[in-house]
Order: C-alpha cells, then sequence, then structure tokens
C-alpha cells in the first residue's frame, strides 16, 4: 500500500469521526454533561495526551513573539470554536450542526481576504452570497422537534455558524505557525492556552455533574470525543495534509454532513425536512463555487 493511499484512508478516517461526533456528542448533552463541562473535559484530555507526546519528539523553543499569535489562534481553534459548537449542538440538531460546518471553506476566503488582503473573484463572490443564503435559511428557519421534543434550533444553528466562522478564522491565522513549528509543538501549547479560555465557563457545570448516575455508554461517548475527536482526526489529518495537496484533504469536509445524516438517522436523533435538504443544497452550492476557483488558480 502506497503513501497516497494511507493518507486518504486517514483523513477518510478523521472525517467518518468528524461525522460520528456530532450524534455521539448530542447524546451526552445536555442531559449528562452541559456543553461546556464537556468541552472542558476535551480540552483537558486533549491538553493532556498532546504534552505526553511531546515528550517522544525533538523539543523545539517557541519565539516569544509567536506566543502571543498561538494566544490568538488558540481562542479562535480552542476558545470560542469549541464553546459555540458544543453549545450550540447542544440546542440544535446532528444533522443542522453538520451542515453549518461546511461553511469553514467560505469563511477562511472572507478572513483571508480581509487579514491577508486575497483577491476574490466573481465566482467566488457569488458563492459567499449563496453559502450565506443558504445559512440563513437554516438558521431562521431551521426549527424542528427531536424526539417529539422542540429545541432552540435557531440560536443552536447560531452558535454552530459562529463555530464555522470562528474555526476559519483560525486557519488563517494558524496557518504560518503550523509551518514554522512541529504540529505537535504547536498544538500542545495551543491547548494549553484553550484551558484558560474554557475553564472559566466549564467550571461551575463541571461542579454540578453527578458522576455516578452517568451511564457506562455515555462515559463511552466522553472518551470517544476527548480521544478520538481531540487527537486522533489531528494526527489522521496531518498525516494527509503532510502527503497530499490541502485542497484534496478540504474536500473531505463535505462528507461529514453526509456521515452524520447517515448515523442520525439510523439512530433516530434527528431527521430530514425540505428547509434542511434546500439549505444543504444552497450551502454546498456555495462551497463549491468558492473551492472550484481556488483550485483552477492554483493549478
Amino acid at each position: 500500500m502506497n503513501q497516497r493511499t494511507l493518507a486518504l484512508i486517514a483523513v477518510s478516517i478523521a472525517t467518518l469521526i468528524y461525522g460520528l461526533t456530532f450524534t455521539i456528542a448530542k447524546d451526552v448533552m445536555p442531559t449528562y454533561l452541559k456543553p461546556y463541562a464537556f468541552i472542558s473535559l476535551r480540552v483537558i484530555g486533549g491538553t493532556t495526551i498532546f504534552w505526553l507526546l511531546g515528550l517522544f519528539i525533538k523539543q523545539q523553543k517557541i519565539e516569544k513573539e509567536d506566543y502571543k499569535k498561538i494566544l490568538l489562534a488558540s481562542f479562535f481553534g480552542v476558545g470560542l470554536n469549541m464553546l459555540t459548537f458544543f453549545k450550540g449542538l447542544s440546542l440544535t440538531t446532528p444533522i443542522s450542526a453538520s451542515v453549518m460546518m461546511v461553511m469553514s471553506p467560505i469563511m477562511v476566503l472572507l478572513f483571508s481576504s480581509i487579514l491577508i488582503r486575497k483577491a476574490i473573484g466573481k465566482q467566488r463572490i457569488i458563492g459567499v452570497f449563496i453559502g450565506l443564503a443558504g445559512t440563513i435559511l437554516l438558521i431562521t428557519y431551521g426549527n424542528s422537534a427531536t424526539n417529539g421534543t422542540a429545541t432552540n434550533n435557531n440560536w443552536g444553528n447560531f452558535l454552530v455558524f459562529v463555530n464555522a466562522a470562528s474555526y476559519g478564522m483560525y486557519l488563517v491565522l494558524a496557518k504560518s505557525l503550523i509551518n514554522k513549528y512541529h504540529p505537535i509543538v504547536f498544538v500542545k501549547w495551543l491547548y494549553l492556552f484553550g484551558l484558560f479560555f474554557v475553564i472559566p465557563f466549564g467550571y461551575s457545570e463541571l461542579k454540578e455533574v453527578i458522576w455516578l448516575e452517568i451511564p457506562t455508554n455515555i462515559y463511552w461517548n466522553i472518551g470517544f470525543v476527548m480521544i478520538f475527536t481531540s487527537c486522533v482526526t489531528y494526527l489522521c489529518n496531518l498525516y494527509g495534509l503532510s502527503k497530499l495537496k490541502p485542497t484534496t484533504v478540504s474536500v473531505f469536509i463535505y462528507l461529514q454532513p453526509v456521515i452524520a445524516t447517515i448515523y442520525a438517522l439510523i439512530v433516530g436523533s434527528d431527521s430530514l425536512s425540505l428547509v434542511k435538504v434546500s439549505a444543504t443544497l444552497l450551502i454546498f452550492l456555495g462551497v463549491y463555487l468558492v473551492t472550484k476557483q481556488v483550485e483552477e488558480s492554483s493549478n
């Protein structure tokens, strides 16, 4: 098996984990863990694992001026990103949340144009507006009942959109840092700084957790998110990026809603509606127009 095939398998595993996470994490919140408590556990687990991994690689000193850059990247990539994602997911449905996440490439384009003055062509501008139209449709009219219980989908969908925007900003800010430092060195500091952002939100919710009343299967769900969603996905994508073009890896984000939808429908945690399907088509069309021109201009 050649390295390209292994890289494609690694990225596929990461995509599968992300797709399953929407429903697996949703099963935990808010019945057993409130979202900020869950995020605190996730970041504590990720920080511990990456600092342990850091012991097995060559030590690399962070330049003094880069600590501020990592701190800012941590705010968008760990703090705001994760807090809004889990809070939003606790209020909306897995399918809606997974569709909203596909907005990340569009947000990367917008922030790149603003921060590094990257030119935007007409086709990509149209793509941005179409994608945003799908987002507004889903946020405004994406309400549905899950297992007979209405959820605050509007606010939840908006928070997941903020999460996608935050992650887009993180990718733009982290690009130079990832090229400069070993990925494990970078991410261990990223998660450590992230602890300072999430603990103030999660501390009181962690104190409320009644650990003895949490079923065994929910503990497995929590462990899945802490180990696989936080760490294994990063390592898989890292290996994929080392062997494949970034555009190839980015295509896999489009599979997340597909996997999330199939799994959510199988376990009965969500349902489809005309609004969800229409919004999904608009967002996918917008992302296609944005990424198609990027790929063409890179050839």
